[in-house]
């Protein structure tokens, strides 16, 4: 079974087109918050969305390939290498998030400083739907598929948001650093050449630490699942066979 999670500001609808190449069963898993309610309760933060996963991967009754995307990702790097028995394999990009050096992008320093992240959102939500895909189209997603990410961006996911990135200051790696070492699980770190929040040779030196493989998508972005799905789910339908 192969497992997906997405990222932030996503839902699991970047994963429809992609999984419709791949070769064998998969689901798309939807964080809390993102496109479905938040648990009463629920702080949203990135040890509690670790175990939501952890507890979304215990509930399949067998070992899954796990492919995350964006914090989706993060996610993924942390279950690796915490709980790997609970994987055949694993498959993720943004390998940099992992790095002790990692240095939050620029969206990213604005959820996380109080006020100024609330006024994003505020702000975001009421602009006009065509402003707001814009903003994924500059990253290279399609004109149709922008809008509807965009319309997903809702009060639930912008708070959800701001809660996640907070409590992952200054970096996941001062937080998870000590679970940094070969994963149990064979794994493969991706890196889009255009992605401007991934940069190779940290990506490289990543999987390297990991003891996973490297795999560029040449001409594809930060959004690649919905910009390349079909030579995505190529190469994820690749590394899964290689390691079966």
């Amino acid at each position: 079974m192969i497992v997906f999670v997405h990222g932030v500001p996503e839902t699991s609808a970047i994963w429809s087109k992609l999984r419709s190449h791949l070769d064998g069963e998969s689901v798309a898993l939807s964080m809390p918050g993102f496109g479905c309610p938040r648990p009463a309760g629920f702080g949203a933060t990135k040890d509690e969305y670790v175990t939501w996963l952890v507890d979304a991967l215990t509930a399949i009754s067998e070992p899954v390939d796990l492919v995350g995307h964006d914090w989706g990702a993060g996610l993924t790097y942390r279950v690796a290498t915490a709980h790997g028995e609970l994987l055949h394999s694993w498959c993720a990009d943004v390998a940099g998030i992992m790095h002790p050096t990692y240095a939050w992008h620029d969206f990213a320093r604005i959820w996380q400083t109080p006020g100024e992240g609330e006024t994003f959102f505020s702000d975001l939500q009421t602009s006009p739907l065509a402003d707001r895909g814009a903003v994924y189209e500059m990253f290279g997603v399609q004109h149709d598929d922008a809008l509807e990410m965009a319309a997903a961006v809702d009060e639930t996911m912008a708070e959800c948001i701001l809660d996640l990135y907070r409590s992952a200051t200054p970096n996941p790696f001062a937080h998870w650093g000590g679970g940094f070492k070969p994963t149990s699980a064979p794994g493969m770190v991706l890196h889009p050449s255009e992605d401007p929040f991934d940069d190779e040779a940290t990506s490289l030196e990543v999987a390297s630490i990991l003891g996973a493989g490297h795999e560029r998508l040449e001409g594809l972005g930060h959004f690649w699942p919905l910009q390349g799905p079909q030579e995505s789910a190529t190469v994820i339908n690749r590394f899964i066979d290689s390691v079966n």
